[in-house]
């Protein structure tokens, strides 16, 4: 997709996602053999629900059919949340997976694997997991430390509270 129509795109539906208070997160247009798809991913600080997409793939179709945006082409619609594992790549996302796990690629070159504690304007807090029985690790991230990171998908992750002696109240 060029740049002139993926801005054109995004200036179209920005004030459709918006008015839903939703933030719009991706617009991505991608061959599908005779059709494209046009992939809108849309989130919020309260996550999006299923309905709430649908609503919003009707405002766009509409808009969508009122413009030439799209050209002459056919395609199909697809208006999503990001995925479980997401990528993290404004400082809203971090907040919005403040809790949860993320792999990081580092700046330096390293890598970490660390729980998100808190997030302000420069950078994040994180907790590393302890190995082989040490206790975890507290660590401070600013933003520019890191080049890329998504969420991590955790299948037995305990409550918070259960099973962590570190965080038992006094």
């Amino acid at each position: 997709m060029s740049t002139t129509q993926s801005e054109r795109l995004r200036g179209l539906l920005e004030p459709l996602v918006s008015a839903r208070e939703l933030d719009l997160e991706e617009v991505e247009v991608t061959p599908a053999g005779r059709r494209r798809v046009l992939r809108i991913v849309v989130d919020s600080d309260d996550g999006v629900q299923l309905d709430t997409c649908a609503e919003l793939s009707r405002d766009i179709s509409g808009t969508l059919d009122e413009t030439d945006a799209m050209g002459t082409t056919p395609y199909v619609l697809e208006v999503t949340s990001p995925g479980a594992e997401r990528p993290l790549n404004e400082p809203r996302h971090y907040r919005r997976a403040t809790g949860r796990l993320m792999r990081a690629r580092l700046a330096d070159g390293g890598e970490l694997v660390a729980r998100i504690t808190a997030v302000d304007d420069e950078g994040l807090d994180v907790e590393v997991p302890g190995v082989k029985g040490r206790k975890p690790t507290a660590r401070r991230l600013a933003f520019k430390e890191i080049s890329k990171a998504r969420v991590e998908i955790e299948f037995n992750r305990k409550p918070a509270g259960q099973g962590d002696e570190s965080k038992e109240e006094a």
